[in-house]
Order: structure tokens, then sequence, then C-alpha cells
């Protein structure tokens, strides 16, 4: 407890810098030709020390400065710098638009770079940040670049499978991820078929993937972040896309409702987008061949239903429909109103019939006041998840989550640092029906809150960048009262060589349907924490609490190669001391609801990136264990992969460079299985009268090994490579053709193996596809 008072000192301590007789000097910084903020540009003060770089929104802030004349520069690597004046009388705050015109000469190299001028300034620890032309570069699967596709290339992101596989980052199962959209939590954001996200990239702005050590301003979850923003609509002029492949089409249309001009008055626009799959149509045609695998291996066996699986084609198909309305103000605030509707379903034939929806909507603002050194922002925002699945047994199983949020954050500018600070406000019902093998049936309805405020610090001093910060969360069903320290330094050692820790206590107390130890299931549920007796692992003995909790120590350096290249290590440890599950092997209602383990989560994460005028090199290395312990015994996960290796190249040519080629290549270990040791016949006993035990066929039941996942697949490998053409029509309008072959040299990586048919089920084959995509 003395140490959570101790960081609270240190966050209340430098509150005094906040306060100064000095001004600040603040705007954004815009595209002149499409009204898009420049993110990470430079604004200085000429002939001073004193600057800032932008953030996603355009904005800087330049506090402390002293009253006077100034002529503001505003550069941008790609644009023409701008110069605007400006005169700050004393405690005064001054609001600047700036413009920059795309540069007529393309620049080949520069001494600093936005990202590297941005990783001097940040701690971003296990932070890595995405943007929509690095997923557009990944060779991907129907030709569609999607973050369901690029994450698996970040290091420390395992993917299990192909087809309806899960994301596990640094060692925290989906559950233990929150995914953000616009700030509003997304359950369940991958579709069935594994490839493809709800989220569409041509409207992403940024996304920023956070695999542990996250600080104050995060909660809710204990193992990783995924934060992704969308951009407004485009506020000079209407533009859109069309595109279409073998596995889906979709459009995309944006424009001003009231148009950006230099000369002041806002802004408003508008952004839609919408995507649907026809893979169940497409596939009879296309990839018949594919329904060998997969799935399909559920029918054990049976050739006639495997014969009509080719008839109808791959079950999969899905619909995303996002919209949203952006209002920018003069002064630079602005208000987002969005909202969504997302829907999959993977109707396998007399097997299962599995369907969701997840509709939702809200708003989200930023407040810039103009006397006040503060900036506000916020978000209310609601949702509704539900997924149900029907399968011949007739046993019930669906799960609902309505979700609705509040949340306030502010910020404080100081010199060499910022004070961040807010509150935020969740409620959720849950409507969870399950009944297992036994016939033993398991239900949870229930609404809970969760309330939490935080605190953060942003301190530089000298070389050293020192982030304190403080989390305070109250689960009211568990009537639970958490404090959560966290941490964040970097010490820049050089002008190319930086240090850099991040550690902190987390906790959640939403829990996941799906269990850790299955392969492979689509029925993705949600439901609260426990709220009677929980017991430790294997015992008897009540837990300290009802939530699932870890703590994070992270440690890392970065080394600058030259201007192009940097090199990215970080070793890292997750402690999970308390994970909770289903007990779905409940043999009577009396029996506990839920049951605990704990784990492990560590290794070291290798990351090299190299990017030039017309070459882009990514290249990771992983090496993590991850272990769970149920109080039987220590295991290795399913889903810890030992070694990971994933290289991904761009290559522009061509006189216009108008031809892009792309390729990707993944190696990793095989993943942990428990071994069988023999079968029996699995007999009824329940009917003796009708059951014939001595000369019977019973089914067939299987003895496994004792230690679980003692045996490891085979390693998997697989090339994925892409051709891209651009066709410029005019000035604003081109077609781009992509032509693109997923598992290139055709490699029969095992998914798993049927114990009963001894039949291996591989991951899916070669796929070729050709995309064609029109803007406009």
């Amino acid at each position: 407890m003395n140490l959570k008072y101790f960081f609270l000192g240190c966050l209340l301590l430098p509150a005094s810098l906040l306060i100064g007789q000095n001004g600040i000097v603040r705007g954004k910084v815009f595209d002149k030709e499409t009204g898009e903020p420049i993110i990470y540009g430079s604004v200085r003060l000429m002939n001073t020390n004193l600057g800032d770089n932008t953030d996603l929104d355009g904005f800087f802030a330049i506090p402390n400065v002293p009253p006077g004349d100034y002529k503001l520069l505003a550069t941008y690597i790609g644009y023409d710098s701008s110069v605007v004046d400006v005169t700050l009388t004393g405690g005064g705050i001054v609001f600047k638009n700036i413009y920059l015109n795309q540069a007529a000469v393309e620049l080949s190299g520069v001494d600093i770079s936005a990202r590297k001028e941005q990783a001097r300034a940040d701690v971003q620890i296990s932070r890595i940040s995405i943007t929509t032309k690095q997923i557009r570069s990944l060779p991907s699967t129907g030709g569609e670049p999607d973050i369901a596709q690029y994450l698996p290339v970040l290091p420390g992101i395992i993917s299990t499978g192909d087809q309806g596989g899960q994301l596990y980052i640094r060692g925290g199962a989906p559950v233990q991820n929150r995914i953000l959209l616009d700030g509003m939590t997304i359950y369940n954001p991958f579709h069935s078929i594994g490839f493809f996200s709800v989220f569409e990239t041509e409207a992403i702005r940024s996304v920023d993937v956070l695999t542990g050590g996250f600080n104050a301003e995060h909660g809710g979850r204990i193992s990783a972040i995924v934060d992704i923003k969308t951009r407004e609509g485009n506020r000079k002029k209407f533009t859109g896309l069309v595109s279409a492949s073998p596995f889906q089409s979709k459009v995309l249309f944006e424009g001003p409702i009231k148009k950006l001009k230099e000369t002041g008055g806002g802004s408003t626009s508008f952004l839609f987008t919408g995507k649907h799959s026809y893979l169940d149509q497409t596939s009879k045609l296309f990839y018949n061949y594919a329904t060998d695998t997969s799935f399909f291996s559920f029918a054990s066996g049976d050739t006639s239903l495997a014969d009509l699986i080719k008839e109808i084609g791959l079950p999969f198909s899905f619909t995303d429909m996002y919209g949203k309305l952006s209002f920018i103000g003069d002064n630079g605030s602005k208000l987002n109103l969005f909202g969504f509707n997302f829907t999959d379903r993977f109707n396998f034939v007399n097997i299962a019939d599995l369907s969701w929806n997840n509709i939702g909507g809200g708003a989200n603002f930023t407040l810039i006041p103009q006397n006040s050194n503060l900036v506000m922002e916020g978000l209310i925002a609601g949702s509704n998840y539900l997924i149900s699945l029907k399968e011949p047994d007739g046993r019930p199983r669906s799960s609902e989550i309505n979700t609705f949020s509040a949340i306030m954050n502010f910020t404080a500018f100081h010199t060499n640092g910022q004070l961040n600070y807010g509150f935020e406000f969740t409620g959720f019902n849950t409507d969870f029906r399950f009944r297992n093998a036994v016939d033993v049936s398991f239900e949870q309805r229930d609404f809970n809150t969760e309330i939490a405020g935080y605190i953060k610090l942003k301190q530089q001093l000298g070389n050293i960048i020192f982030e304190p910060g403080l989390r305070m969360q109250y689960f009211a069903s568990q009537a639970d009262f958490q404090l959560e320290p966290r941490l964040g330094v970097k010490v820049n050692l050089s002008e190319g060589f930086r240090f850099k820790f991040a550690g902190g206590l987390y906790s959640q107390n939403l829990i996941s349907t799906v269990n850790e130890l299955d392969v492979v299931n689509l029925f993705v549920g949600f439901l609260a924490g426990p709220e009677r007796s929980l017991f430790k692992p294997n015992s008897r003995e009540p837990a300290d609490d009802r939530l699932q909790r870890a703590v994070h120590a992270i440690a890392g350096v970065e080394i600058d190669l030259g201007k192009n290249a940097e090199l990215n290590v970080e070793p890292y440890y997750k402690g999970f001391t308390q994970l909770i599950s289903i007990n779905r092997n409940k043999l009577s209602p009396t029996d506990p609801d839920f049951e605990t383990e704990t784990g492990r989560a560590y290794g070291i994460d290798f990351s090299f990136r190299r990017e030039a005028k017309n070459l882009y090199l990514w290249a990771t290395y992983s090496l993590s264990y991850v272990d769970r312990n149920d109080g039987r015994q220590q295991y290795y996960t399913v889903f810890d992969r030992r070694h990971n290796v994933n290289l991904l190249t761009t290559y522009t040519f061509g006189q216009k460079r108008n031809w892009e080629a792309g390729a990707r290549w993944n190696l990793g270990s095989g993943f942990p299985f428990t071994q069988t040791q023999g079968f029996y016949q699995n007999v009824n006993f329940q009917d003796l009268l009708l059951t014939d035990v001595l000369t019977g066929n019973s089914n067939i039941g299987t003895i496994l090994s004792e230690r679980r996942n003692d045996g490891r697949l085979s390693y998997y490998h697989r090339l994925d490579v892409s051709l891209k053409r651009s066709f410029e029509l005019s000035r604003n309008s081109r077609i781009d053709a992509t032509l693109s072959v997923t598992n290139a040299y055709n490699r029969e990586n095992v998914f798993y193996v049927d114990r009963i048919t001894n039949s291996r089920v591989n991951q899916l084959p070669v796929l070729p596809a050709l995309t064609l995509t029109y803007a406009f």
C-alpha cells in the first residue's frame, strides 16, 4: 500500500508546474488540399527552443511562452513549410490553424522522421503504431487488406489458426485484450472466417497496439489494448471507393456538408462504409478444393456430408456498416456522431448454425476552451452484442451483453510535459445460457457497474521522460476497489539509442465463454465475474477476491540504425495472479460455476524496420513461454508458440511508381497438444436394458496423457505474395488491380488431428484472388 501512496505523491508533486504567467500557443495543422490533419508534424517558434509535435488530430500546444511577437513554423515530410505570425500577451492563449501544401518535389529522405521524433518524445514501450498505409502493404487474403491479418505480423501476437483462430497478445487470451473503436469497447471484433475484422481499413486513421505495460488511461483488461481511431470524412470534396474480390465487396463514401475554409468558420463532413462477404457463393466456383480442410472434418468421415459441403461452398458470411458525422469548430473543438451494425454467420449444414450481431453508436468530442489551459475529451456510447448457436443436440447456447459507457478525459500542458486525468463509467448487462454434455445448465443474468478514475503525469527531465500513473477502479457488483499504480520511463542515452521501462498492476471483471483449452471455438460469449464464493486453484480455500488480476514488467531498447532503419528489443514478463473461467465440466448443479488458475507469460521480442522511398522492410522474432497452473499441474497453453518469425517487404517500382509488389513469410514452432494414450468403448450404463455391454458397438472414448499439452504439433510456415497495379484515370480517380496469393507454395500446415479417425485437418491451402478497386 505504501508503494501506491508513493505513486500518488509523484503525481501531485509537480502540479505547481501547471501554473505560470506566460502564455500558450496552440492550434491544428491540416493538409491544404484534403483537410486531413497532419499527424506528428513539427511546430516550432522560430529563434527559440519551444515547440511541439502534432497529435492524431493535428493538434499542438506550446505552453510557457513569454509574451511577444513570434513566427510559428510548421513542417512535415513531403510538404512545403508554412510560417504564420503570432502575437502573445501575458497569460494569453493563441490558437492558429495552419495549412500545408504537398511539396512539388518528393523528398527521398530526411534527417529526422516524424516517427523518430515521436520516439524521442514519448515512452512508447510495448506500443506499436500502425498506419493505413502499412496495413495496405500486407499481402492479404482475398486481396482485401485488414487489421485482422496485420496484427499477427507484430511481435508478441499469435494467431492459433487460419479458420476461426483467436488472437493472443503476449500470453493474454482474447477476453483479456480490450479492442477500442473511437474509444468504445468492441466485443468479438473478428469474423468467423478469421481473416477479416469488422473494421474498414480505408476508414482507419490510426491503430495503437499496446501489448503490455500500458499506463493509467487504459484499464478493464489485464493483458493488452488495441486502440483504433477512425478519421473524419473529407472536408474539401466528395470522394469514395468501390471494391470487389472473390471474398467480399465494399464501398466507402465521404465528403463535406460544410466545407473547411482557411478563412475559418469550421466544417461538417460525413463518412460511410459498408462491406459484405459472399464467400459462401464464390467458394463453390473458385475454392471448391478448400472444403477438404477446416471445419468439415467435424463430419468424422461422413463422405456424403462432405460432398454436400462441396456443393454449398464455405459457409461463412458477414456484413459490416459504419457511419460517422463530424463537426469541426473554428477553434479546434470537434464533435463526432457515429454508429455501426456488424453481423456474422457460420451455417454448417446439419452441424451448427452460429450467428452474432453487434450494433451500437455514440458521440465523442474534443473541447478546447479559449481561455483555459485544459483540453477536454469525452465519449458517450452504447452497444448490444448477441450471439447464438444452434446444434443438433438441442442444447441452448446464447450470450448477450448490453453496454453503456461515459468517459471524460482532461489534458493540461506545462513546460516539457503534461498532466492527464479522467473518469470512466461503464455499465453492462449480461444474459448467458449454456448446457454442457451431461445436461447441467449454467445461466447468468446480471447487471454490472464499473467506475474508474485515473491520473497520469508526463514530464521530461533532461534526457529522461517520466510517466507515473495511478488508476482507481471500483467494481460495484464485486464491492471491490482496486488501486493500480503504473509507471513508464524512457532514457534518451544518445541521439540514436534509448532505454525504456514500464510496469503496473491490472484487473478486470469480464469473463469469456471461450476456454483456453479450445483449439477452435466460434461461440464467443461474455459474462461478468462470479458474485458468489470463488476458490483458489484446485482447493476449497476462498480466493482473495473475484477478479482476474495481473502484474506487468517490461524493459527495452530502441536503436536507430541510420536515418531509415531502427531496431527494437523488449524482454517482458506478465504474471497472471488470478484467472477465472467457466466450469464447463461441472457434474451437478451444486458444483462451482467458475474455476481459477494462475499463469505466466514471459519472453523477448525483436523487431526491425527499414523504410526508404521505394522499399519497406519489417522483420520480427519472438521467443515466448506461456503457461498455466490449475492447482493440479503446471502446463503450457495451446497457444504457447516458442518461436515466431515474420518477414514483410513491399517494393514500389515503375516510372510513375504505379506498381507495388509485396511478400510476407511467417514461421512458427508447433503448438502444444495433449497426447492420446489409448481408446475405450464409451458404454451407456444409464439404460442397461437396451445396452449390450459385451457385443454392442458403443462410441469410442479416448484416454489422454496425464500431462496436459505434453506434445507439440509440427512447425507452421506460410508465404503470401501480392502484386498491385494502379491505373490513373484522372487527377482524382484511379483503378487498383491487386493479385494476391495466400499460402503461395501450398504448405500443408496442420490445424489439428482427429483423435478418433486419426485424420489430419490442415489449415487453408493456396488461395489466389484478384481484387479491383475504383477510387474517386
